[in-house]
């Protein structure tokens, strides 16, 4: 296998896991590989708004905690799920470019 996508749990999409330098591939494999990257892509938006949903949740159940241990964990668990927000909005802005012709020497 010369690469794959595979699910991050954390993330909760699956990421390009390239085994060799982008030039490497064939012209086919590079376009399968931005297509296969595109669906993934697709669905980055949908993912960050269902994360911000929990945010959302989550803030409003620490307004009305009275507990302080629970108000920690409670702002512990949104700023984890504000960093796999910033990590995906990472990697929606990745896009390879890709062209079909070869590089000249």
């Amino acid at each position: 296998m010369r690469y794959e996508f595979v699910y991050d749990e954390r993330l909760g999409i699956r990421l390009p896991m390239l085994y060799h330098d982008w030039e490497a591939y064939t012209a086919e494999e590079r376009a399968q590989m931005l297509l296969i990257w595109e669906e993934i892509r697709a669905k980055i938006p949908d993912r960050v708004k269902e994360l911000e949903g929990i945010i959302a949740d989550k803030q409003q159940q620490l307004a009305r905690e009275e507990d302080f241990a629970r108000c920690c964990q409670l702002n512990s668990e949104i700023a984890e799920l504000a960093s796999i927000i910033n990590d995906l909005n990472i990697w929606f802005r990745v896009q390879q470019d890709y062209d079909p012709a070869p590089a000249h020497q």
